[in-house]
């Protein structure tokens, strides 16, 4: 393929890109706490802190005698403290996903012989996620069998091959065989 021709996957650009609006205060607070608190939760001074709550916890048992109001204390706590971490964490993870799949599309856009087709594959759904990863592991067995470390193979490539193959099979002998587009 040509770097003149347009392939089958080529999209139409948008002729303006719009830049969002930034973000509110609000969520830009968010994002600064959520960065520090996911960051400080990793830490083992987190993991020791937390380990000592419960130690202590356990150790005053005896003294309070193991009443329900110990046990609501550090039920309480804990319930609290989940409940927070589920959404700083998401928020963080959403956000560390959002950058990934930018520059694995950065990555996939910059590759002549890349399939642009990948650049939303994040959006597929399961089924065709898995019609995909079947194709994959047929093109990982073709570079076995092929013993080239360094081929290169795309859906593109493959459909192209493929397309060439039925076109050679159909076409009568000794006919004139045209070249796939």
């Amino acid at each position: 393929m040509n770097s003149t021709t347009p392939s089958s996957d080529d999209k139409k650009l948008p002729q303006e890109i719009t830049i969002p609006e930034p973000p509110a205060k609000s969520m830009k607070i968010f994002d600064k706490i959520s960065k520090y608190v996911t960051h400080a939760a990793g830490r083992p001074a987190a993991f020791i802190t937390a380990f000592s709550v419960i130690v202590v916890w356990g150790i005053t048992g005896p003294i309070f005698k193991y009443s329900d109001t110990w046990q609501l204390v550090i039920n309480t706590g804990t319930t609290i403290i989940t409940f927070l971490m589920v959404f700083v964490i998401q928020q963080s993870q959403n956000r560390d996903t959002l950058a990934l799949q930018l520059k694995l599309n950065e990555l996939i856009a910059s590759q002549e012989n890349a399939s642009n087709r990948l650049v939303d594959v994040e959006d597929l759904t399961e089924d065709e996620l898995v019609v995909l990863k079947k194709f994959y592991i047929e093109l990982s067995a073709l570079a076995k069998k092929e013993k080239d470390l360094y081929g290169s193979h795309s859906i593109d490539d493959a459909v192209r091959v493929h397309t060439a193959k039925r076109k050679r099979k159909s076409s009568p002998k000794g006919g004139v065989e045209q070249s796939p587009q």
